[in-house]
């Protein structure tokens, strides 16, 4: 029986207990996940969509265990992909389970959301490229290799950055023989080793120790931004990157403005200071930080922030002044980092990692995650758009049939708007109309849109969706449901829908609307309202009407 018979019969039957749903869920799962490219891709979209829809029946421990057993065969990237957007248990199972080739990796990571991202450096199985990209996307587990014999000393877990007293040289040599500073020198030497005998590959942008390399080996690319933290007498105890060891245990000028401010416990805006005394950072820089305070009583710990080195007349920039999209995506990056350690403390409750924990706990660590998560899906959001409305991001080339992706829309729409008696009524996408936007960008900006009103349709409204095309554009016109029509500016509405199955995320509807016309923007097109409508307007795919011809048959 081929993939296709077997899936078709899977998808004949209806789970109507919580026992066949999981049952369901499993033969999808593993039928998607060995699925290498078939006769029939809408078979394999009413397959994708039955997932989700088993998924919402099926507990997070159950579709976990499901994809974590061992006969499990996760060799779709683009089910990695979804599972990866699941639930925190879900996300950890498919990607700690996924058997991807190494292009495919290469193809999903930067794609993945950032949670999912990190879940990836506890994998010692990836080839070195993937590792390179996490490494490069700001993922890793860097660390030096085990030296023979060591065996690793438990220890509480943390994410503040060390400080200096804890590197501080204060041990005695029989000390260093004996703990974690003796195994931490037999590390050392296992790298050195390891360096020496050129068993440890060398890697562009790793974080090197200052361990006699020689300046060809080390060959240092220009460094332009790094992250700092600095203790409460200004002297820096953590850094990002490969610029650690250098720059640990520098402490700002006692009289420069830098200090004083610090002192002052204020925030630090766009100072400038000179860091020519460190090796690799001579120049220019400027500096923004904020002061850091303990949990428990409020106590000044010093401050943690970002530099940016500023290019002198005449030599080339390789970053941006700062500006206001700037500004944005600091913040972002500022609330990200508690917003994961929440998540990731939730989780840990959650799974019961440190031990039996109440069920009713777990309960409300398991919210807390969800939350999180939704609230990182909407930094992400918030990131995109800022580097669209700057122009520092740009969308994927490529061309796909925009009829296809509206047709598919609608039907993944259909079943939320059933129980309503609403629905999308398309009009002139029988034939297919390509556009000069990859397939993944079309289908994001599509859903984005038709989500979003979709989350406004009252009950028995039919929303019409009608595809013109002229000599070099694709025009979608969409009827406005009736709760946008009061709104002065749609791009503007603050309507947030009560049914999660259909949010227009975490901003409303105006910020979802404001991303779409972005999209459309980059991509050479529009996305404006006028009157009881929103007009998407798309260049079309120069090779288009060969496109057409060949998916609209003879």
């Amino acid at each position: 029986m081929h993939f296709d018979d077997r899936l078709a019969t899977v998808l004949r039957h209806r789970a109507s207990s919580e026992r066949g749903a999981a049952t369901q869920y499993r033969q999808l799962l593993d039928l998607l996940g060995a699925y290498s490219g078939g006769r029939n891709d809408d078979l394999r979209a009413k397959a994708f969509l039955r997932l989700g829809a088993l998924a919402e029946r099926v507990s997070d421990k159950t579709r976990a265990a499901a994809i974590s057993a061992p006969d499990t065969r996760l060799r779709n990237p683009t089910l990695v992909a979804r599972l990866a957007e699941d639930e925190p248990a879900v996300a950890t199972a498919a990607l700690m389970s996924a058997d991807l080739q190494e292009d495919e990796w290469l193809q999903l990571i930067p794609a993945l959301p950032i949670r999912a991202r990190g879940l990836l450096r506890h994998r010692r199985d990836l080839p070195l490229s993937v590792a390179e990209m996490l490494a490069l996307l700001g993922v890793g587990d860097n660390v030096l290799p085990q030296p023979e014999g060591y065996e690793p000393v438990e220890a509480a877990l943390t994410i503040e950055p060390p400080s200096a007293s804890a590197i501080a040289p204060t041990a005695t040599s029989k000390q260093l023989e004996t703990g974690e500073i003796g195994a931490l020198v037999k590390r050392i030497e296992s790298y050195r080793k390891a360096r020496s005998t050129g068993s440890e590959p060398l890697r562009d942008g790793a974080p090197r120790l200052p361990l006699g390399e020689t300046e060809g080996e080390r060959a240092p690319s220009t460094i332009n931004l790094f992250d700092f933290a600095a203790d409460a007498r200004g002297r820096i105890n953590w850094a990002s990157g490969r610029v650690a060891p250098a720059l640990i245990g520098f402490l700002f000028a006692p009289d420069s403005p830098i200090s004083m401010t610090m002192r002052r416990q204020q925030p630090v805006a766009g100072m400038r200071v000179s860091l020519s005394s460190v090796p690799m950072l001579g120049g220019e820089w400027q500096i923004d930080a904020a002061p850091q305070f303990s949990s428990d009583g409020g106590r000044y710990t010093g401050h943690v922030g970002r530099a940016r080195r500023i290019a002198v007349a005449g030599q080339d920039a390789s970053l941006p002044a700062d500006s206001q999209s700037d500004r944005i995506r600091q913040t972002l990056h500022e609330l990200r980092t508690p917003v994961n350690a929440i998540q990731g403390f939730a989780e840990v409750i959650q799974q019961q990692l440190f031990g039996p924990t109440p069920h009713e706990y777990r309960a409300l660590a398991a919210t807390i995650a969800g939350d999180a998560a939704r609230m990182l899906a909407g930094f992400e959001e918030l990131d995109r758009l800022a580097k669209l409305e700057a122009g520092d991001l740009e969308l994927e080339d490529g061309e796909s049939d925009i009829a296809e992706m509206l047709i598919a829309t609608a039907d993944q729409l259909s079943g939320m708007l059933r129980p309503r008696m609403s629905e999308f009524a398309l009009d002139n996408v029988e034939v297919p109309c390509a556009v000069a936007m990859a397939k993944q960008e079309v289908d994001a900006l599509v859903w984005r849109l038709m989500a979003t009103l979709a989350g406004a349709v009252a009950a028995g409204e039919v929303i019409g969706v009608k595809l013109i095309r002229t000599a070099t554009n694709a025009s979608i016109h969409i009827d406005l449901p009736a709760r946008f029509l009061s709104d002065d500016d749609i791009f503007n509405a603050t309507m947030r829908d009560g049914n999660t199955a259909l949010s227009a995320g975490m901003f409303g509807a105006g910020f979802a609307l404001r991303l779409a016309r972005a999209e459309a923007r980059e991509a050479g097109g529009d996305l404006v309202a006028s009157e009881e409508q929103l007009w998407l307007t798309l260049p079309l795919a120069s090779g288009s009407a060969g496109l057409d011809r060949q998916r609209a048959g003879p």
